[in-house]
């Protein structure tokens, strides 16, 4: 239920349609575009005069909010304090020490978001989401979810005071179902696949009058995952890489990288947008298979073991294939054995535990390597998306079985395990 109470965002300018590029005055409540439908998914348009007011370079640079909130000036939200929710985002970002020499990368970053709340970068669209659901009056929020913006869903709402209905695909890994049910979700296994999970979640939000989180309906979504690019531009003193690589599942988060870094340069406090590189794996790649000529997308098959992006219907097309094309950037697939080899490469050279979903552009660096697209000599930031802990199945399956041994040390040095 919500109080329909609305305040005027004087940042805000109001809402662009991406397909007939329809502009509209603001409205928290408007989520798509009334003309096109569910497929015509909104920019929100701010104005960047009115942002510089409150923040710049040097004022960051003074401010000690060590959490995504430190950008509120850049969110849809109403000024608030936004000190009781989870802290969400200033995760690190590491200097590779050993894997960009393993990869023969120039200069490599590693962005590890699996250090948030619920261990993923979908704490970011959440933690705006529950802002946004507080501030118009919703008591409930709800989600269809392949697991980690289901279960940052649910977290993010507990800490607020919110129920959550969580609605996932019955493939939904255990770590992520524990995570849903421990904060208090009401979740929902469906019969089927993402297309049929998000189906159901769409008529049970529409009934029963829900705050809707689906990142491929809510505008504010991508503008929550936009603040891991203004984190990752701050990190490197305003001198984003070369290239950004990530995984891409339905185009949301992908989304909000580029408008991050397109923010920034709007406001001056970048000189350039980097080329952003999506992920996919072989198993399930609509958005590779469709190429950066932004062709129509085609219904794929969901096969693949990295769960958060196997997505074979994207909802969020036009924000994901405008971020790699106007950045420069490219598409490339991997298959599973890549992905997998690839959570062992990250653990052992740098002590990062990403999931399969969260080491996809890790591979995709090699790929793109491969390929000639990342030259040697080009510096790449990679986000790791979630923590391997979500998937601790595939996690076994990469990195092989212990060794047993009795208690002595003959017996050890019998395992082999010292060779």
């Amino acid at each position: 239920m919500t109080n329909k109470q609305q305040a005027v965002l004087p940042h805000v300018r109001g809402y662009k349609c991406t397909l007939c590029h329809q502009e509209f005055p603001y409205d928290a409540e408007m989520l798509t575009c009334p003309d096109c439908g569910e497929k015509g998914i909104l920019d929100i348009l701010y104005d960047y005069d009115e942002i510089r007011k409150n923040v710049s370079r040097e004022s960051l640079a003074q401010d000690h909010t060590n959490s995504m909130w430190r950008y509120k000036a850049f969110l849809p939200l109403q000024d608030r304090d936004f000190s009781p929710f989870l802290r969400v985002g200033w995760t690190p970002l590491y200097e590779s020490l050993r894997l960009g020499d393993e990869l023969g990368l120039k200069k490599l970053y590693i962005k590890d978001d699996g250090l948030n709340p619920t261990a993923s970068l979908k704490d970011r669209a959440s933690a705006v989401a529950v802002a946004k659901a507080i501030e118009l009056g919703y008591d409930t929020i709800s989600c269809s979810s392949t697991g980690n913006a289901a279960s940052s869903c649910a977290g993010n709402a507990a800490r607020m005071g919110l129920k959550s209905v969580i609605f996932v695909p019955e493939r939904a890994p255990e770590g992520k179902l524990a995570q849903m049910l421990i904060f208090g979700a009401r979740v929902v296994s469906v019969i089927g696949n993402y297309k049929d999970t998000f189906d159901l979640s769409k008529m049970a939000i529409e009934k029963y009058g829900w705050f809707n989180r689906n990142a491929g309906i809510n505008p504010v979504m991508t503008e929550g995952k936009k603040t891991v690019s203004l984190e990752i531009a701050e990190q490197l003193n305003w001198q984003p890489t070369d290239w950004v690589v990530l995984s891409v599942g339905d185009g949301c988060t992908v989304g909000g990288v580029y408008l991050g870094f397109y923010d920034l340069f709007q406001m001056g406090m970048i000189d350039r947008i980097p080329k952003i590189l999506g992920v996919q794996s072989t198993g399930c790649s609509p958005f590779v298979d469709a190429g950066c000529e932004c062709k129509p997308l085609v219904v794929t098959e969901e096969n693949t073991l990295a769960d958060s992006i196997s997505v074979g219907v994207p909802r969020n097309v036009v924000k994901a294939q405008r971020a790699v094309a106007e950045s420069g950037g490219q598409w490339v697939a991997v298959p599973d054995e890549e992905i997998l080899a690839a959570m062992s490469l990250l653990g052992r050279t740098e002590g990062i535990y990403g999931e399969p979903a969260g080491v996809t552009g890790t591979a995709g660096i090699k790929a793109a390597l491969a390929q000639g697209i990342i030259k040697p000599d080009e510096t790449v930031t990679v986000i790791v998306t979630g923590n391997g802990l979500k998937d601790t199945k595939n996690a076994l399956a990469a990195a092989g079985s212990s060794v047993k041994s009795k208690p002595n040390l003959e017996a050890l040095e019998a395992s082999g395990i010292l060779d």
